[in-house]
């Protein structure tokens, strides 16, 4: 069993997961780790979060020689860049859109700081954990996993060109809505506000049969992993919600001597896997830390307004297709 155990927040010392149950004699090199570390990392672009993070794993146990040795493996990332400051004036105001009200609420203390553990700072150590899973999966059975942002706010991708997903900083894979993604962005920045986003999903060369019936689904795991990851509102498996105007001559994928006729069911049927491609739609909404003015509470139950200053994604799809990538990575193995 593929577990991943998370540790850390936003403004602490530093981050980290412990992996259990990773096979052994897989060649692992920080490296492996860094790449998709990178790609979530923020301060890349004028775009993100101008937070400055190296975001550089540390392999603390469970990889010798440059093999995974079967026991647990330990990876941290330092917080280096880390500003209190930055919320020394919300700190005893709750922040609409976020989990200061319901942290408060389960536990009677919350870690201000950036959010503290409900930070999408959190989610790097995912990163580093579905680094390691995506490559099992690839080297033991050729599995590949392609996330890609299809969606910010209004402007929908018209065209699927794979090969520009890496060459531009939305992981967008429609070139020609690249400059119409820029203004809105800019535009956002100007005003103080944020943006929702659609990240899609392949899982390619998939073998048939993994999952399990009723209560551990396929795709149940996946939307129970993806619904995990900050900000996300709303799955789809296959035709997702366009199956509610359907009729059952149209949705239903015809089976014929060597492939299905259509994917509706997004390589899923009674929660496993067909050998299809499994096709994911994933809603993320627009982050709520913005310099709008808003009107909240403080602890003491008053009325009160709140502006969220410091360094904030106006978008946060972009740096979340490799979350989305890792979570579905490990959730396969």
């Amino acid at each position: 069993m593929f577990t991943v155990t998370t540790y850390g927040e936003s403004h602490g010392p530093a981050i980290g997961c412990i992996i259990d149950g990773c096979p052994p004699n897989l060649q692992i090199s920080p490296q492996d780790i860094q790449l998709d570390l990178d790609r979530r990392k923020p301060g890349q672009n004028q775009f993100a979060s101008q937070r400055r993070e190296a975001d550089q794993v540390q392999i603390l146990s469970g990889i010798f020689d440059g093999r995974t040795t079967g026991t647990p493996i330990h990876l941290q990332i330092l917080n280096t860049d880390a500003r209190e400051t930055d919320y020394q004036d919300i700190k005893d105001k709750f922040r609409p859109g976020h989990g200061d009200y319901s942290y408060q609420a389960k536990y009677g203390i919350r870690d201000y700081r950036g959010g503290g553990r409900a930070s999408a700072r959190e989610t790097a150590a995912r990163v580093a954990a579905g680094a390691i899973a995506k490559k099992y999966l690839y080297e033991s059975c050729d599995i590949n996993i392609l996330a890609y942002v299809s969606q910010v706010g209004s402007i929908k991708a018209e065209a699927l060109d794979l090969a520009a997903i890496n060459n531009n900083s939305f992981y967008f894979p429609d070139i020609t809505k690249i400059n119409l993604i820029e203004d809105l962005i800019a535009s956002l920045r100007r005003a103080g506000d944020s943006i929702g986003a659609q990240i899609e999903v392949i899982i390619s060369n998939m073998p048939a049969g993994l999952g399990e019936p009723v209560f551990d689904r396929l795709d149940a795991d996946l939307a129970h992993a993806l619904m995990s990851i900050n900000a996300v509102k709303a799955i789809e498996i296959g035709a997702g919600f366009n199956c509610v105007t359907a009729q059952g001559s149209e949705f239903r994928d015809e089976i014929f001597v060597d492939h299905f006729g259509s994917n509706n069911a997004g390589g899923i049927l009674a929660g496993i896997s067909t050998g299809q491609d499994i096709l994911l739609k994933v809603a993320l909404k627009p982050p709520a830390s913005i310099r709008i003015p808003g009107r909240t509470i403080d602890i003491n139950g008053q009325a009160a307004e709140i502006v969220t200053t410091g360094r904030h994604d106006p978008c946060v799809g972009f740096r979340a297709v490799p979350i989305v990538e890792a979570m579905v990575a490990i959730v396969l193995c």
